[in-house]
């Protein structure tokens, strides 16, 4: 076979992803802080501790990421960190996010800053979440003040991380912390002022920073019937993609909210985005009827799945909600791609098949500007604890001692180069010879 390579645009961003609950470590005036603390809410009782240490030591995994040729990371503030009580900012907790800001400009890295990744202030919470409509005041108030402080910073940024994932796992699942409002009462209630807050977290920055882009990353996967459905199951399948990826996209292109039922405008939302930051790691089957739940557990035979059952690894997908996101017509970063593998064995190929359905996609002259892979170094994942590795760096949360993963390895060989080489997969991924380089696209 000859020798291949796939090159990437010269501008293109190579990034990684953290967030700000995952990696700093004692976020004690955080929702998610008082949640982690109840036995059986975390697999294994696991708990955040130090998480990856970057509140004292960020610089350190700052200077990997150089090492490993990127230019882009995507990071998150703490909002429980800047406003401990409501009104009271702390000075201190700012100046430490300029240091990191700045240390990132420093080694030529962009940052692409989130202002909510899931957790919140336990002062917000006490006050109703984003089941009160007070919460927007709060957020905009918030933003206002990064803005002030860290602005000239910060080029790119996330209003909310995965708002759907959150109004899920929050008020229906019951996996992230439960404020006062559950069930579907809570998740109708969330919906409308989380795209309230995105509205007043935009103007807020585009009143300031005119230049600054500003987004949302929203995770979208691949949900469909099982092959062979009946035609109802599909229809099924359909309306339930739609409104876990589509709605709120819709919602923000147009103002309007179209759930549960009828339109509602909501004032300075149409067109409150810049760009879209897609995040997306799998593929589901849909159950019809949902009883037993509504995403299937049950893989097609040959699927390959991640560790703790995670998901099936299906990099088709990634470039099938590239060409779901064109009618929007906005710019496209890959705000979020990994993959839960301890072992390291899966993550080589996982990172070679997703990339070069970007350059697929990039070759189409699709609007993908960048990509952002998750995640930088293993981090306490949620209520998953520290059972699953996203890192391209290997963490020992209890010395902190970092070892890097082959994977890294071929990240940084892939930054480096700016492309997927013939030699990259002889070398990490051997398994893909046959197919990566060809017109087949690797399920």
């Amino acid at each position: 076979m000859a020798k291949a390579q796939l090159l990437f645009p010269p501008d293109f961003l190579w990034g990684t992803a953290t967030a700000a609950y995952q990696v700093e470590g004692n976020n004690k005036n955080s929702d998610w802080w008082a949640w982690e603390q109840g036995d059986g809410r975390i697999l294994q009782n696991h708990k955040s501790g130090l998480a990856s240490n970057w509140w004292a030591n960020a610089e350190a995994d700052l200077d990997i990421a150089a090492e490993m040729g990127t230019n882009a990371h995507r990071l998150s503030l703490e909002w429980s960190r800047i406003e401990p009580e409501p009104s009271v900012f702390n000075n201190a907790a700012l100046g430490r996010y300029r240091e990191i800001l700045q240390a990132m400009h420093n080694r030529g890295i962009e940052p692409m800053v989130t202002l909510h990744h899931f957790s919140n202030p336990l002062w917000l919470v006490e006050k109703g979440d984003f089941n009160s409509k007070i919460v927007v005041d709060y957020f905009q108030r918030y933003t206002a003040k990064v803005v002030d402080v860290l602005g000239d910073l910060i080029p790119k940024w996330i209003t909310i991380n995965e708002p759907m994932v959150y109004v899920f796992m929050r008020y229906l699942a019951g996996a992230f912390p439960v404020g006062k409002h559950s069930g579907w009462q809570g998740a109708l209630g969330a919906i409308p002022n989380l795209l309230r807050c995105h509205a007043a977290a935009y103007h807020a920055i585009k009143e300031k920073l005119p230049q600054a882009q500003v987004g949302i990353a929203k995770n979208m996967a691949v949900l469909q019937a099982r092959p062979g459905s009946s035609a109802l199951s599909r229809w099924w399948a359909g309306r339930v993609s739609w409104l876990f990826n589509n709605m709120w996209l819709d919602s923000m292109a147009n103002g309007r909210l179209y759930f549960p039922i009828g339109r509602r405008t909501i004032p300075n939302l149409a067109g409150s985005y810049d760009f879209i930051g897609l995040n997306y790691y799998t593929r589901f089957y849909v159950n019809f009827p949902p009883f037993g739940g509504l995403l299937s557990d049950e893989w097609e035979p040959g699927a390959v799945v991640s560790d703790g059952n995670y998901g099936e690894i299906y990099p088709a997908g990634l470039f099938q909600m590239i060409e779901a996101l064109l009618p929007y017509k906005k710019p496209i970063y890959i705000t979020e791609n990994g993959v839960p593998d301890s072992a390291d064995q899966l993550r080589p190929s996982f990172l070679m098949t997703h990339l070069r359905e970007i350059w697929r996609a990039i070759s189409f002259c699709y609007p993908v500007m960048g990509y952002y892979h998750w995640s930088l170094v293993d981090n306490f994942e949620w209520d998953r604890g520290w059972t699953q590795r996203f890192g391209l760096i290997e963490l020992n949360p209890e010395t902190q001692e970092r070892t890097w993963r082959e994977s890294g390895r071929l990240y940084a060989d892939i930054c480096h180069s700016r492309s997927l080489t013939h030699r990259q997969a002889e070398k990490y991924a051997p398994e893909l010879l046959q197919t990566i380089f060809r017109g087949e696209t690797p399920d």
